[in-house]
């Protein structure tokens, strides 16, 4: 089991899970969050926590050895759907202190976390073919 997150957040299928106000707590605590999100997902609404790496999932699986292990890592999406198989699939590389923040950044900012934002790089269209910037 995870020697550093035992006894925290919700155990679902092995996987320990936190809400976004948990994460913040663990963040201010060391714990760093690893973004996957994809680039025009991050391009305008960021975490702002002090330790954060982004990495989209391809990159992850490819690079998965160049991570911290002797961090606590969170693991955060758009919307928590691809973060539960990225802590799975760290778990089995040997990553022990790596945990998952349920419902992504939809939650984080639902809850009125703090985030980055940068309204000239807000995307907007009637569908993901036709989104730009605002400038």
């Amino acid at each position: 089991m995870n020697p550093y997150f035992s006894h925290k957040g919700n155990i679902i299928n092995g996987v320990i899970n936190f809400s976004p106000k948990e994460t913040l707590e663990e963040c201010r605590n060391g714990a760093v969050l690893l973004d996957m999100r994809r680039d025009y997902e991050i391009s305008y609404k960021q975490f702002d926590v002090e330790n954060v790496i982004f990495a989209r999932i391809d990159f992850i699986k490819e690079h998965y050895d160049e991570l911290p292990k002797d961090k606590p890592l969170i693991v955060a999406d758009q919307a928590g759907v691809h973060s539960k198989e990225i802590v799975s699939f760290l778990m089995e590389k040997g990553f022990a202190n790596v945990a998952n923040m349920a419902g992504g950044i939809f939650e984080w900012d639902k809850d009125g976390l703090p985030l980055k934002i940068d309204k000239d790089s807000m995307l907007s269209g009637q569908c993901l073919c036709v989104l730009r910037t605002k400038k």
